[in-house]
């Protein structure tokens, strides 16, 4: 795989998986629970679960390509505040628009 294509889909699928928490009401898209809608902080340990598994996937994906850079804190703070940046547009639809009628 080359590097350009690995570094947009893990772009891709950190977009998506920053959006599912506030676009699906099942905890991890996979399990139902008892709650008519998810509470907040629910939904922000979601988004926290999926940090790493998107995390994980980039790491194996710079593994097969190649050889596996170390990286220091400040890598992993600023991919944190992008993915939450990356999960706002799931936010402002599900707590900040109004319903209409």
């Amino acid at each position: 795989m080359d590097v350009s294509i690995a570094g947009w889909l893990v772009l891709a699928i950190a977009i998506a998986a920053a959006n599912l928490p506030f676009f699906n009401d099942k905890v991890l898209a996979l399990v139902p629970v008892g709650w008519q809608r998810k509470p907040l902080p629910v939904r922000l340990l979601e988004i926290v679960a999926l940090y790493f598994v998107v995390g994980a996937l980039g790491f194996a994906l710079e593994a097969n390509i190649g050889t596996r850079f170390p990286q220091t804190w400040e890598f992993y703070a600023i991919s944190a505040c992008t993915f939450i940046v990356l999960g706002f547009p799931g936010f402002i639809v599900r707590y900040l628009r109004k319903p209409h009628g």
